[in-house]
């Protein structure tokens, strides 16, 4: 897999996690550890990402 193809899917799967946490907050009564963890799990492919464009 070349480095774009890869960055390509990491922001693929940060899309996603945005996704789920829109539509999380949507919701009234969400767990909130839940919520938590798609938000470390976003940050953590931010900053991924981040390390291949520098």
């Amino acid at each position: 897999m070349s480095v774009q193809q890869h960055l390509e899917s990491l922001a693929e799967k940060h899309r996603k996690l945005e996704d789920q946490i829109l539509e999380a907050t949507a919701r009234p009564g969400f767990d909130g550890l839940k919520l938590k963890e798609l938000k470390r799990r976003k940050l953590k492919l931010k900053e991924e990402m981040a390390r291949f464009n520098n």
